[in-house]
């Protein structure tokens, strides 16, 4: 769709880019050649992650683990590939992407690389909502539980950002004090539970595939699907809003109805994350400017984004996985990691520039 509102016809061009038509009437879609190459390159390298994780240490080889998966193994391999490993590394692509798409958007809202949901308070709103749950209710409503969280701690940052339209740094400081808020708030849900409780919900909170099952992934990965699938026509009018809120709407943009969906959608991704792997930490702030810098691309890059985000889970995971530590190693701590190489580089590229 052209910025004035009308289709373009299949095969016009603009700088760096080039515009299909996908039915005669109004529906088109941009494509971007670099950041369509880096997107499929980095969901290659994330199922290639994967595949290495499924024959991590030697127990089924190669050949097996193919068998397995074509379902003509035997039994002890379609055992550990199918019902042990499979489901960690699909839920761990899932749940990639998921964060990957949330920093995404989250980022443009903000227009602050700093904006991602786990630094200004969401997932911890979300880990709140799905802690009450797990501790005082039903734990088949634990997704619910991480969307109500997130969902209500969007609405209150927003409230004390308002002044700055839901970006910039007051929304940063905005989440990072609700978000310690919070933090403490679920600390002292841990103190008030029973220990086996406890013990359970604390390994959640530092974000964890180790308890995947079969039954989470086909949910995630349609809730993943119907979201992304819901924000690619909302992110050509986040892009615009860069503009400024008077020219968006000279073209027809709301932006205060855009930036609400946006919103839904990113806390949406949050939740699905949180839901069913815990609020792990970094990827979402990482994943999108890793992506835009192999892109080169400017905007949202939600699909990039939702790609590295696979990518970097899938391989920390892997990390987690294999390293000769004395007990299973939580995702979250190679994440939590990874984060702060990242932030360490992100400083010392701030002060060189």
């Amino acid at each position: 769709m052209s910025a004035a509102g009308r289709p373009v016809a299949a095969g016009d061009r603009g700088p760096g880019h080039r515009t299909l038509r996908l039915t005669p009437g109004r529906l088109s879609l941009r494509v971007r050649p670099r950041p369509l190459a880096v997107t499929l390159l980095l969901a290659l390298l994330a199922a290639g992650s994967g595949a290495l994780a499924l024959t991590r240490d030697g127990l089924v080889p190669p050949a097996e683990v193919l068998g397995a998966l074509l379902g003509a193994g035997s039994e002890q391999a379609a055992f550990v590939v199918l019902e042990l490993r499979l489901p960690r590394v699909a839920l761990g692509l899932v749940v990639g992407a998921a964060l990957g798409g949330a920093g995404a958007l989250f980022q443009q809202l903000s227009r602050n690389p700093l904006g991602s949901p786990d630094i200004v308070g969401f997932n911890s709103g979300a880990a709140t909502g799905a802690l009450l749950v797990l501790l005082h209710g039903d734990a088949a409503y634990v997704a619910a539980g991480a969307a109500g969280g997130g969902l209500a701690t969007a609405v209150v940052v927003q409230l004390l950002a308002r002044r700055g339209s839901f970006r910039g740094n007051r929304l940063i400081l905005a989440g990072i004090a609700v978000g310690s808020l919070l933090a403490s708030v679920n600390a002292y849900l841990l103190t008030r539970a029973a220990l086996d409780h406890a013990q359970s919900a604390q390994l959640w909170l530092i974000g964890s595939l180790g308890s995947t099952e079969r039954h989470q992934i086909l949910p995630a990965a349609l809730a993943l699907a119907a979201l992304l699938l819901a924000a690619l026509p909302t992110v050509r009018r986040l892009d615009l809003l860069e503009m400024g809120d008077e020219a968006a709407g000279g073209l027809g943009i709301p932006a205060g109805r855009t930036r609400a969906l946006v919103l839904l959608i990113a806390v949406g991704l949050s939740a699905v994350a949180v839901s069913v792997a815990g609020p792990i930490v970094f990827v979402a702030l990482c994943a999108p400017q890793l992506a835009r810098r192999l892109s080169r691309g400017t905007g949202t890059g939600l699909l990039p984004a939702a790609a590295m985000g696979a990518l970097l889970l899938s391989a920390s995971d892997l990390v987690a996985v294999t390293l000769p530590t004395a007990g299973p190693l939580p995702v979250g701590v190679v994440t939590g990691a990874l984060g702060g190489v990242y932030l360490a580089w992100l400083l010392g590229r701030r002060r060189r520039s």
